[in-house]
């Protein structure tokens, strides 16, 4: 590699470059990491609303934003090889536009997936919902929307590495990873405030429009700064871009690029898995997710942090036995999520979490290095060093939530994922000895290699997967969860990624039952909305009419034949129509009007995404899929953990509906059932709802009890309606649940300072 020539001593404005400046540079990166995280969590919510509560939707969001990245590292790269080599004031300067052009990003993002969504429901029937085409034209416009802006995000590293390299050349070989660890630490900072302060106190907008002024301050600091420095010495040598990279571990210089795309590969799609895989420990909440975020860049830092100190030290060849540290540490979480280890309560999650961290922290350690080796601080090389990264980072999650996961399961989809790194670890290992790997090193990094694989085999061996502490199952897996049905007769229950979601229980009758009775002429036609263990489904079959049920997740449906006797009649029934869609979704892509329609969203009221079915916005969907007169049932588990939840569902119906009842049918029961209408719902007796009732309806209704008639089953509901005043004066301030304010999904500092704001 060419060596970097200086001429002359370092004037005193050099000299501040070298030191001051440096500092500056790592402030920014923090600030910009910081920004980039916050926008992740949030545009990808804000799809959600827009698009649906779909995997494939996910997916296409968080590959078009580590596109966007790869791409302008890859650019941003080649701009300042050919554009920007002897400038330090001009590379400021296309900096300080670069983060102003993501500042302007937290404006337009939310109002073009806002215009993607409302181009989508024109497109007729060329977009319909759940088709290939709605998601290639959803795809192409999260593209146009998210690929500009994450570009200029990604233009961040080459664009500093070249001012670092221009001001201060002896610092610069290991620029890239200075800045990484900048990067990262403002990551795990943006991922911290997101997810437990700026989201619950200001919403989504709130939230980007701080991530924004931030942006907007680093825009003006960097442009300011550019008319501080010196234009930096011409370099007489540098490296070229077609100069090959130095030999690590003896391998062919291309193979640090393979690494990097591996590392990539395996540390998103690891994060995949692990997601479903600690979701019965952690439970499904926002902060589990934000928790394995937390982890996985809290180590990742301590890891960069660690090549940095080491970085001068490291002998040549030096970091062959961390690939098979890397590879023993990949298979750890098997054993964590082990279903059957002796820990419990909330400890457990505690104690099966802090497992990731030694993967992350060793990926952490090694990808820094990746780069540095590949680039020696030139930026055109780092930016395509870690564009290649990130091509892995894209293909990673992809590879695991939509092959591994629904073919292997988590257990095995980890031991796949860890296969490559074992490969890299026994070509670094298995190398000849030369003057720089020593046979003394060689030996000592085979013995590495063997006792890392042999552990890893023995710990995969006794390790479980989750479904196997159930004696009585049926398991399926597709790219949306895990399902579990376990439990004979009358305690059975259906569990997804380890959550349990519903029992055989009356419930689900009485949220069909009571809306159906409470229209004043006979129904045409119903929706259900979460199909779960299908018992509300079948009930509304029982009145004879058309019925549709839509749930997010393939395989529900699949095992309704466990839950009932007769589900393959009822499934061949003409009246029968299941879809595989987003249920909010489904709607914005249909004209179909409805008597009734029910909705059993997934318990816990805190679930991730159960928002966007209590929302005031959707609630004004639902009002133009209901016929004059027709009513919605919203269901609503009450674990009287969170009156604010609450109270802001009932303040979400009441602002979007005229007319709303709420009923239980006894005293401290779980489930409350919302009535809500653009029409009076009349206030009637018992016998006149029995009345309406069908036959086949009413021995459905009364099948699990409590009472042993449907007029005693409807008095029981009326004999227990909720008055709404009370129910919103459990919490009075807090506001309704809307799309850009999830109240129900973040309530961390609610619960610690027992107040909403």
């Amino acid at each position: 590699m060419d060596v970097l020539l200086q001429q002359g001593e370092p004037t005193a404005r050099e000299h501040f470059g070298r030191t001051s400046d440096l500092r500056w540079y790592f402030g920014f990166f923090v600030v910009s990491g910081f920004c980039g995280l916050v926008y992740e969590i949030v545009w990808l919510r804000l799809a959600m609303a827009s698009f649906g509560v779909t995997t494939a939707l996910a997916s296409i969001v968080i590959s078009m934003f580590m596109a966007g990245l790869g791409l302008g590292s890859w650019g941003a790269g080649a701009l300042t090889r050919r554009v920007l080599a002897a400038s330090v004031p001009r590379t400021l300067r296309v900096y300080s536009i670069a983060e102003l052009c993501v500042g302007i990003s937290s404006l337009a993002v939310p109002l073009e997936l806002k215009l993607g969504r409302q181009l989508l429901l024109h497109m007729g029937s060329y977009g319909a919902w759940q088709s290939w085409r709605y998601y290639l034209l959803a795809g192409i416009w999260i593209a146009v929307t998210v690929l500009p802006w994450c570009t200029c995000m990604g233009s961040t590293f080459p664009l500093l590495m070249a001012a670092i390299r221009q001001v201060a050349r002896p610092s610069s070989e290991r620029s890239f990873s200075y800045l990484y660890v900048a990067n990262v630490l403002g990551a795990l900072l943006g991922t911290l405030a997101a997810a437990f302060v700026l989201i619950e106190l200001l919403g989504f907008q709130g939230t980007l429009f701080v991530a924004g002024s931030f942006n907007a301050v680093l825009a003006l600091s960097a442009f300011v700064m550019s008319f501080a420095v010196a234009p930096a010495a011409p370099i007489v040598k540098s490296i070229r871009a077609d100069a090959p990279a130095p030999r690590l571990h003896g391998l062919s210089p291309n193979a640090i690029l393979v690494f990097l795309f591996t590392t990539g590969l395996v540390s998103m799609g690891m994060e995949v898995v692990w997601i479903r895989e600690f979701t019965p420990y952690l439970g499904p909440f926002v902060y589990a997710f934000a928790g394995i975020l937390v982890v996985y860049l809290m180590a990742t830092l301590l890891g960069s942090r660690r090549y940095r100190n080491r970085a001068h030290a490291l002998p040549p060849g030096g970091t062959a036995s961390a690939w098979s540290l890397l590879a023993l540490f990949a298979i750890l979480p098997v054993v964590a999520a082990d279903p059957l280890l002796p820990i419990g309560g909330m400890e457990s999650a505690g104690l099966r979490l802090v497992v990731i961290a030694f993967f992350c922290a060793m990926a952490g350690f090694l990808t820094p290095l990746l780069v540095d080796a590949w680039s020696s601080g030139d930026p055109d090389r780092a930016g395509t060093a870690y564009a290649v990264n990130i091509v892995g980072s894209i293909v990673g999650p992809l590879v695991a939530g939509f092959w591994l996961l629904p073919w292997l399961g988590e257990r095995k989809a980890i031991l796949a994922l860890s296969l490559p790194l074992f490969a890299i670890a026994a070509l670094a290992s298995f190398r000849k000895s030369t003057e720089l790997a020593p046979a003394q090193a060689i030996r000592k990094t085979r013995l590495t290699f063997a006792v890392s694989a042999v552990t890893a085999i023995l710990l995969f061996s006794v390790s479980h997967d989750y479904e196997t502490k159930y004696a009585v199952r049926v398991v399926r897996r597709d790219y949306a969860a895990t399902v579990i049905a376990t439990g004979t007769g009358i305690e059975r229950q259906l569990m997804v990624n380890g959550v349990n979601m519903t029992v055989l229980s009356p419930d689900n009758k009485f949220m069909v039952h009571l809306p159906l009775a409470f229209l004043t002429r006979p129904p045409k036609n119903g929706l259900i909305i979460c199909f779960g263990m299908g018992t509300g489904f079948r009930s509304m079959l029982s009145w004879g009419i058309p019925t549709t049920a839509v749930d997010l997740i393939p395989s529900v449906p699949k095992l309704f034949g466990y839950f009932h006797a007769d589900a393959q009649k009822l499934l061949s029934s003409p009246l029968t129509r299941l879809v595989t869609d987003d249920g909010r979704r489904f709607l914005d892509g249909s004209t179909e009007t409805y008597d009734v329609i029910v909705i059993d969203p997934p318990p816990p009221p805190q679930s991730p995404g159960t928002s966007l079915l209590y929302s005031h916005e959707f609630y004004e969907v639902i009002k133009k899929h209901l016929r004059a007169g027709g009513i919605l049932q919203e269901w609503f588990f009450d674990d009287k953990s969170d009156p604010a939840i609450k109270a802001s569902t009932v303040r979400s119906l009441t602002q979007s509906f005229p007319y709303v009842r709420a009923f239980q049918y006894y005293d401290r029961a779980a489930g409350i059932y919302f009535l809500a209408s653009n029409d009076p719902i009349p206030v009637t007796s018992s016998s006149v709802l029995a009345a309406r009732i069908p036959a086949a309806a009413a021995s459905d209704f009364v099948e699990w009890g409590p009472a042993k008639t449907a007029q005693g089953q409807y008095e029981l509901a009326l004999s227990h309606e909720l008055d709404l005043k009370q129910l919103i004066a459990q919490s009075p301030r807090t506001p309704a649940i809307t799309d850009d304010a999830p109240i129900n999904e973040y309530f961390l500092l609610r619960r610690w300072f027992h107040s909403y704001k």
